[in-house]
């Protein structure tokens, strides 16, 4: 299970705090924190308050920071292409592109920035039109993303596929069809994309977040998850997660499994 630290993102208010005075004291701290509770990835987001304008030279400052801290690669969040290309210029080993949605022009400014700074990316499983509702159309998306890849020389390795998970409050039903088009990605290509999802919306402004977020993660993961941007300072999560992992057959089992997971 690849678990990308969800912390440093410019959503939360120490981070877009952080961001307005270029205090690296936050983002360094997080950083640290989520490597010693076992993150592979940090998730580096400016977040929506940053004018786009800004973004590249905030993403790339917020990429040097994260990465001064600790040698983690990072997953580069910004609608701002050109942020992300700063971001990418910037960052240490393989970095994670997030995100496409399966928009041409999107997918076209993308795509071969993936390729040329040899780095995976997330497809998101909607269009200008938004997300679908069914797992058919999600696949019908995900499939064009993968065709896209193909197209600029990316290898499906390195192609996370996001089935866009929303809010359980507000979209009970859409849960069933991420869970069907989990299982149905691994089918599209040889070797089949990895599959992600961003794991705190399914329990946005609902009571009882983490056992909903616990809940989920551990369905999706018998489902064929690989990947998940989440809180891993949650120990219970990661707890769950673990167990599912040596459940489902996936690790080898051994009396301390939770600690070897960690470690890994």
């Amino acid at each position: 299970m690849i678990l990308i630290g969800e912390r440093i993102n410019g959503m939360f208010k120490d981070i877009r705090e952080a961001i307005q005075v270029k205090n690296a004291g936050p983002i360094e701290d997080w950083a640290r924190k989520q490597a010693e509770a076992g993150a592979h990835y940090l998730d580096i987001s400016t977040g929506p308050a940053t004018p786009a304008e800004e973004q590249p030279e905030v993403l790339r400052w917020m990429v040097e920071t994260a990465q001064g801290a600790v040698d983690l690669p990072c997953c580069l969040d910004s609608v701002n292409p050109d942020a992300i290309k700063a971001g990418l210029a910037a960052h240490r080993g393989k970095a994670i592109i997030n995100s496409t949605s399966a928009d041409q022009d999107r997918m076209d400014m993308l795509l071969p920035l993936a390729a040329e700074y040899q780095a995976a990316i997330i497809g998101l499983s909607m269009n200008e039109q938004g997300v679908p509702k069914d797992a058919n159309d999600r696949l019908a998306l995900a499939m064009e993303i993968v065709a896209n890849a193909d197209a600029h020389g990316l290898s499906t390795a390195d192609l996370y596929i996001d089935p866009l998970v929303l809010p359980v409050n507000v979209a009970q039903e859409d849960v069933i069809e991420v869970f069907e088009t989990l299982r149905q990605v691994k089918l599209l290509a040889s070797p089949p994309p990895l599959t992600v999802v961003g794991l705190s919306n399914v329990s946005q402004r609902c009571p009882d977040r983490p056992l909903i977020n616990r809940t989920f993660l551990v369905m999706a993961m018998a489902c064929g998850l690989d990947a998940a941007i989440l809180d891993v300072n949650d120990e219970p999560l990661l707890d769950a997660a673990a167990t599912a992992g040596i459940l489902l057959n996936r690790e080898v089992y051994c009396d301390s499994y939770l600690k070897v997971f960690r470690k890994r």
